[in-house]
C-alpha cells in the first residue's frame, strides 16, 4: 500500500508541476501577443473550462495523496520530514495561492461582460488582471515545482534506508 501510494504520489505531482511548468513557457507566452479582448474572452473561456474532473483529480489528488503518503510514512522519520515539506510547500504555494490568489481573479474576470466594455477599460482591467495573475502563477509554478523535488528526494532517501 505505502509503494502504491507513492507511485501515485509522485505521478500526480508529477502531472501538477509539468502542468503548471508549460503553461507558464507557453500560454503566457502566447496571450502576451494577442489584444486585450482577445485576451480576456481566451482566459474567460480556459477558466472555464478548466474545471473538469481531469484537472481537479490532479490538482486536488496531489494535495490529498501528498496528506496520505505523509501518514503512511510517519514512522520513516527522513522520508516523513521531506514528504511533510513537500506537502506544506503544494499546501501552501500551489493550493493556497490558487484558491486565495488566482481563483478571486478568476471570478472577478467571469463577471466581467467584455462584449459591453470600451477599450480603455479592457485595457485597464487586463492590466490589472494579468499583472496578478501571472504573479501568482509564477508563486504557484515555482512551489510546486519545490514541492515535487522534495517528493523525489523523499523517493530517492527512501530507497537508500
Amino acid at each position: 500500500m505505502k509503494i502504491s501510494t507513492l507511485f501515485i504520489t509522485v505521478f500526480l505531482n508529477a502531472l501538477s508541476a509539468g502542468f503548471f511548468y508549460a503553461w507558464s513557457v507557453s500560454v503566457i507566452a502566447g496571450t502576451k501577443k494577442v489584444t486585450h479582448f482577445t485576451y480576456l474572452e481566451t482566459m474567460q473561456n480556459i477558466n472555464r473550462e478548466i474545471l473538469n474532473p481531469g484537472f481537479f483529480v490532479v490538482f486536488f489528488g496531489s494535495l490529498l495523496s501528498l496528506i496520505i503518503t505523509t501518514y503512511l510514512q510517519f514512522q520513516n522519520k527522513p522520508m516523513c520530514w521531506l514528504l511533510l515539506a513537500s506537502t506544506i510547500v503544494y499546501l501552501i504555494g500551489t493550493f493556497g495561492v490558487t484558491a486565495f490568489g488566482n481563483v478571486p481573479l478568476n471570478n472577478e474576470l467571469d463577471a466581467l461582460n467584455i462584449s459591453k466594455i470600451g477599450l480603455t477599460e479592457l485595457e485597464s482591467f487586463r492590466v490589472y488582471y494579468e499583472h496578478r495573475w501571472n504573479y501568482y502563477h509564477s508563486i504557484r509554478t515555482v512551489s510546486n515545482v519545490i514541492s515535487f523535488t522534495l517528493l523525489l528526494l523523499a523517493t530517492f532517501i527512501q530507497k537508500i534506508f
